[in-house]
């Protein structure tokens, strides 16, 4: 069988990305890239991955057009859809072509607001405020049991997330397929056209280490919203997530951030894109290889 091959979007416009990088030491989309080669090799899997800048103005994508991939997966931005910003409006429309053209369709955060947005949802600020470091206690709804995006998943669980909008008004033909008190839709399936989206509000792609360099950007915010007191209690929590990433055995290091078991190991943590790459990703490229 020939190697999977996929296509990331990068959520953000180039100074995004930049200052994304300045911390973390990557792109998003460079990091979302690195976590799909790494889960396919784990599936046995060859993966060859290109990248691609929705946002960027006269931005083209590799080879033209999306024939010949197997999947496309969008990551997280630091933009607002609610705010209509030319970045964001140009991705809505790279959206709707992957619906377009039947390719399995993943999103995380962002992700899934620009799927929700191209089918005919609506995203808007969360007024319950933002969700950012763990989300806790998603569970998994009467429609998502059994839906094969969460298979192996407990029925609630935490995750990694940070986002402060929200999909507010569902598009047509859309599955919730998991929620919690701050975030009423924290996963779901999105039929549109000739394709099916799958995507998640948290972020199943992170490790710690780069939660942390998240956190370390969005020191000042989380200040202001009362998140911390003072920036040597934000400095000491970034601290302590990257030391857990560096020993997820220290089980000090886990009960002062609430840290659940399941969390720490990556292998659950990115449930829903592994579940992906086996469910959609993997057929449509056997399919292509036997034609």
């Amino acid at each position: 069988m020939r190697p999977v091959r996929l296509l990331v979007a990068e959520g953000n416009p180039p100074a995004m990305r930049e200052r994304h990088a300045a911390v973390s030491g990557q792109t998003p989309s460079e990091f979302y890239a690195d976590v799909l080669t790494m889960l396919a090799d784990d599936l046995g899997l060859a993966a060859e991955i290109d990248i691609c800048f929705p946002a960027d103005e006269g931005a083209n994508l590799p080879g033209g057009d999306l024939a010949g991939y197997d999947g496309v997966a969008i990551t997280g931005s630091g933009l607002n859809l609610w705010k209509a910003e030319p970045e964001s409006l140009a991705q809505v429309e790279f959206a709707r072509a992957v619906y377009a053209s039947g390719l399995p369709f993943f999103g995380s955060c962002w992700g899934l607001q620009v799927a929700a947005a191209a089918a005919g949802g609506e995203v808007k600020l969360n007024p319950q405020g933002r969700e950012i470091g763990v989300a806790r206690s998603i569970r998994i709804t009467d429609a998502g049991r059994g839906h094969p995006l969460h298979a192996n998943r407990t029925e609630v669980f935490d995750a990694p997330a940070i986002h402060s909008d929200e999909v507010a008004v569902l598009p047509p033909n859309a599955t919730v397929t998991a929620t919690n008190e701050l975030c009423a839709v924290q996963a779901a399936e999105i039929r549109h056209g000739a394709g099916v989206f799958w995507g998640v509000q948290f972020h199943p792609e992170y490790t710690f280490a780069e939660l942390g360099g998240i956190l370390t950007r969005y020191t000042p915010i989380m200040l202001k919203e009362g998140f911390f007191r003072e920036p040597e209690e934000a400095a000491q929590y970034v601290s302590d997530l990257v030391a857990l990433d560096e020993e997820p055995g220290r089980k000090d290091l886990a009960w002062r951030l609430g840290i659940a078991p399941s969390v720490l190991d990556p292998k659950v943590r990115r449930t829903e894109l592994t579940n992906w790459l086996k469910a959609q990703v993997l057929p449509t490229a056997s399919a292509r290889s036997r034609a």
